[in-house]
Order: C-alpha cells, then structure tokens, then sequence
C-alpha cells in the first residue's frame, strides 16, 4: 500500500532528477512526491540529479530537499558531486539554499579539494573566496 506507494515516487523522482526531466520532477512534487525519499539505492533525487542541471537543482531546493544529505556509500554530498564536475551554477545554488562545503566525504576530502583535484579552476576560486569570506576569527 502505502510503502510501496512511496518507494515508487521516490524511484520515479529520482529518475526523472537524473534524466533532467523537470516536467516529470515538477509534477510528482506537486503530487506529493517527498524530495528526500531514497530510491532503492538510498539515494535522494538531488544526489542523483542531472547535475549541470540547475534548474533540476532548485526545483529540488524549493521543494525542500537536503543540500547537505551524504551519499549513503561515498560520504559525499552534492556539493561534492558538483564541485567536481565544475557545474558551478549549481554549485551557487546550493550555496544559498544552505549547502555546507565544510563536510568531508569517506576519504576526508571537501567539495574545494575535489575541484582542485579535477581542475576545476572557476569552482576552485569560487569556493576559496567562500573559505576567505567566511573563516572565524
């Protein structure tokens, strides 16, 4: 009933996040797909979003998902992803809609040090002002 129901629209959500199907996306939030359900592989659809995808991104973010949820095996979040694919469009959104570039994935890497890793140059200075902007005194 019920369960299955909702292991069904958080497959099909988290399918539509992949493909960067926002028309599918849109309507299954608005029926009342929840975007922090996991699929069968305990992943929500914003960790596997289309990531160069920034509309999909904050679809999601409207809608109430977590920009900081670690990915189940990996430890990393979608910042992580993004960063080290160089979307930063992306990236900037999750940045205002609360994403932490503080954590550290499995292998005690953060989101700055994936992009480096990647040459990621735009992702990288973005993020190092962040860092310089917001270090404690």
């Amino acid at each position: 009933g019920i369960k299955l129901h909702r292991l069904t629209s958080a497959n099909q959500l988290a399918n539509a996040a992949a493909r960067g199907d926002l028309e599918t996306a849109a309507r299954l939030l608005e029926n009342g797909a929840d975007p922090n359900a996991t699929n069968v592989f305990g992943r929500s659809p914003i960790q596997v979003m289309m990531m160069g995808s920034s509309k999909m991104a904050e679809l999601l973010l409207r809608s109430g998902a977590d920009p900081n949820r670690p990915d189940p095996s990996t430890g990393a979040t979608p910042a992580h992803d993004v960063a080290w694919e160089g979307f930063l469009d992306t990236l900037k959104l999750l940045h205002h809609w609360g994403a932490s570039f503080d954590h550290l994935d499995r292998w005690g890497r953060s989101p700055l040090d994936l992009a480096r890793e990647n040459g990621q140059n735009h992702v990288v200075d973005y993020l190092q002002n962040y860092l310089v902007e917001n270090v404690s005194v």
